[in-house]
């Protein structure tokens, strides 16, 4: 099963790359108006499959259960949607004065404002042998990203309940009815979502490269994907320290969830989300090119480390093992 994942993962990770030269050869077919009619089909019909394809595949009895976890989930939460994206903020003070496209650095902002994915940061999670206890609300994450856009946040948020609330929840009455053929049958969701996703990808920049006014220097994009990589190695070091320091009360099957779930964020959340938030924005597309890149270096720089640290997580658990008195 993590051999078909992770092959599904490298398949996604292609496919964003034909989508975006699929709108560049032609990007008349996906622009608002177009035959596709992404501004219904996309906006509408795809983000909601998604979401309802989510409330599907969502076992909200292991949920439930995760919630005994507290103390690991507030920090996860705390780290996610606070200290992350604040510490963001701080540094693109500093990176406003450089050379380096406005609009991809407001993209870094969305991606620090993005909650940790359900699926790589669990299956990295579940790779070493961690707890996966997380569960995600992304209302501040909304209120966040609103407040910095042009479209009214009222409108934002019908959209948002339209689109992602009810499909959600629809998806979960909907698996009630159906989880023992949904557990027998274990249908696509993952390859579902992420084709509607490669649709989404590939009509947000058939608007980019049908707007001849807007340019992307490789100098920029080269020094986003430096940072973004920078970032996310320096967080996860950041939060392994926290985690191990002696006083933590985390164990290291805690310290394996906190590294994968505070420091990853969710494409297939945050790519719908901009699209209702920045609705109509001729910028949409640099935007997103920061979470599009940091979607794979989570995945990539992931699976490098999880030797590593299922390596250290197997010498601590013995060490703690053998110092126990016995009875």
């Amino acid at each position: 099963m993590r051999l078909l994942e992770r092959m599904r993962k490298e398949w996604f990770m292609i496919g964003i790359v034909l989508a975006i030269a699929g709108a560049k050869l032609e990007p008349s077919v996906g622009v608002n108006g177009g035959p596709l009619k992404p501004e219904i089909t996309v906006s509408y019909i795809a983000v909601a499959t998604i979401f309802f394809n989510s409330g599907l595949s969502l076992k909200t009895e292991e949920l439930t259960s995760a919630l005994v976890h507290i103390k690991l989930h507030l920090f996860i939460q705390i780290f996610t949607l606070a200290f992350f994206p604040a510490t963001i903020w701080l540094f693109l003070q500093l990176l406003s004065i450089t050379p380096i496209n406005e609009w991809l650095l407001k993209g870094l902002q969305t991606v620090g404002c993005m909650p940790p994915p359900v699926s790589s940061a669990v299956i990295l999670t579940k790779a070493v042998g961690g707890n996966e206890g997380i569960i995600i609300t992304p209302l501040l994450l909304l209120l966040f990203l609103g407040s910095s856009s042009s479209v009214p946040f009222t409108s934002i948020f019908s959209q948002l309940f339209m689109t992602v609330v009810v499909p959600l929840i629809i998806g979960q009455i909907v698996r009630r009815y159906i989880k023992d053929w949904l557990e027998r049958k274990k249908p696509p969701f993952g390859a579902i979502s992420s084709s509607v996703l490669l649709m989404i990808i590939y009509t947000t920049f058939c608007d980019t490269f049908s707007n001849p006014n807007i340019d992307l220097d490789k100098f920029s994009l080269i020094l986003i994907l430096f940072i973004i990589f920078s970032i996310q190695l320096s967080f996860m070091v950041l939060t392994f320290l926290f985690s191990t320091r002696n006083n933590s009360g985390f164990t290291p099957a805690d310290t394996v969830a906190i590294i994968f779930c505070s420091t990853h964020k969710s494409l297939t959340l945050g790519i719908p989300m901009l699209k209702i938030v920045f609705a109509g924005h001729e910028h949409l597309s640099l935007i997103s090119v920061p979470l599009l890149i940091y979607h794979p270096v989570q995945i990539l720089l992931g699976s490098v480390l999880v030797p590593t640290i299922k390596s250290w997580m197997v010498s601590r658990q013995k060490g703690v093992k053998l110092t126990r008195p016995t009875v």
